[in-house]
């Protein structure tokens, strides 16, 4: 994100340029895709826009390095106007773990980027103290949905992370050890007691398993089924794929997946197993809520709701709410409930980076 401010983005034009050294592209067979598409922001387009931006190109065919999975971000430019010590001195420490990464030296030619998954908007339940359904259990800064998965529009992270921290915690824990019976927020709560439990015998189910495939083996078809149908661009059709094939991979998951290791402690096998199980359960309700939505907004973008020019198409009458899933039990749905988001001193408008 940083590189871009002084960075240009670039694929080359002909798809038959892609497979040449960048400095040999002239720069008439140059796309600067996003000084083209936002004229008035270019390369200072948010996250959500570039990054999508970047995977129309790949997918188009103009895709560069192996693969086809990457785009040029050039600092030839920023360094002819305000040399390479000024271009050193600001993003030093980002070129040189791009030159261990690609043993490529960033200031001779451009470098390779493509967008990655992230985070997701959202998190756990909380109230106002920031406690969450279960009795003393606080959830801060992203972990939550408060303000990061209810503004919608994302770019909240940090901003919610110090405000948890420094100002509201504080205040709110203090004053629930207070008033609390001793041992509420003890190995003696039911709530814990509970949950140890139900790990333990996930453990052992996973251990006396005799399945053929490895943990990764699941977690790589988890990933490309999220990355191609509820990535950064997703449609009514490929969620609803996504809706049949994830619990038909959990499925196969708890019956095929083999882990090895020994005993509860220090297993990363173990771990990593544990990790995918769970996966498997918020990549299905990510798709459950993104299905839900018909509309586009921020990272989440639907293709059948995108302008004639392919903008996002938000539908603030009826989804303006944060979207509280509630687990209702193994095997069936969760119940949706909506929080409704009140503006009273900012209006909702739909933003342009044309």
């Amino acid at each position: 994100e940083s590189l871009r401010n002084d960075g240009r983005c670039w694929v080359p034009k002909k798809k038959e340029d892609c497979g040449k050294h960048p400095n040999e592209v002239p720069e008439e067979a140059r796309d600067y895709y996003l000084e083209r598409k936002y004229p008035s922001f270019g390369n200072l387009a948010p996250r959500d826009i570039a990054s999508r931006a970047a995977k129309e190109q790949c997918d188009d065919g103009r895709g560069v390095g192996p693969g086809g999975r990457g785009v040029y971000l050039d600092f030839s430019a920023s360094i002819k106007r305000l040399g390479e010590d000024t271009i050193r001195e600001r993003y030093g420490n980002l070129f040189e773990m791009y030159e261990k990464i690609t043993d490529e030296d960033g200031y001779k030619r451009p470098m390779r980027m493509y967008p990655a998954p992230h985070y997701s908007m959202g998190g756990l339940w909380v109230d106002y103290n920031l406690m969450s359904n279960i009795p003393g259990l606080f959830v801060l800064g992203e972990a939550n949905f408060s303000v990061h998965g209810a503004n919608r529009l994302g770019a909240s992270a940090l901003m919610q992370g110090l405000a948890d921290g420094y100002f509201v915690i504080p205040y709110t824990i203090g004053g629930y050890l207070a008033g609390v019976k001793p041992g509420v927020v003890t190995t003696e709560n039911p709530e814990f007691k509970k949950s140890v439990e139900d790990v333990n015998a996930e453990n052992k189910k996973l251990m006396s398993g005799s399945g053929k495939k490895t943990v990764s083996e699941f977690m790589r078809e988890l990933g490309s089924l999220m990355w191609e149908n509820c990535g950064m661009a997703r449609s009514k059709e490929s969620l609803e794929e996504n809706l049949k094939k994830i619990p038909a991979l959990r499925e196969e998951f708890w019956k095929n997946v083999k882990v090895t290791g020994v005993g509860n402690e220090f297993n990363q096998q173990l771990e990593n197993a544990g990790r995918t199980a769970d996966f498997l359960e918020f990549g299905e309700l990510l798709c459950r809520d993104a299905h839900h939505r018909n509309e586009s907004c921020g990272g989440h973008f639907r293709v059948e709701y995108q302008t004639d020019d392919g903008e996002a198409e938000r539908d603030d009458a009826n989804y303006c709410y944060a979207a509280a899933w509630e687990f209702k039990g193994v095997g069936k749905e969760p119940e949706l409930h909506k929080e409704p988001l009140k503006f009273e001193n900012v209006h909702l408008a739909v933003r342009s980076y044309k």
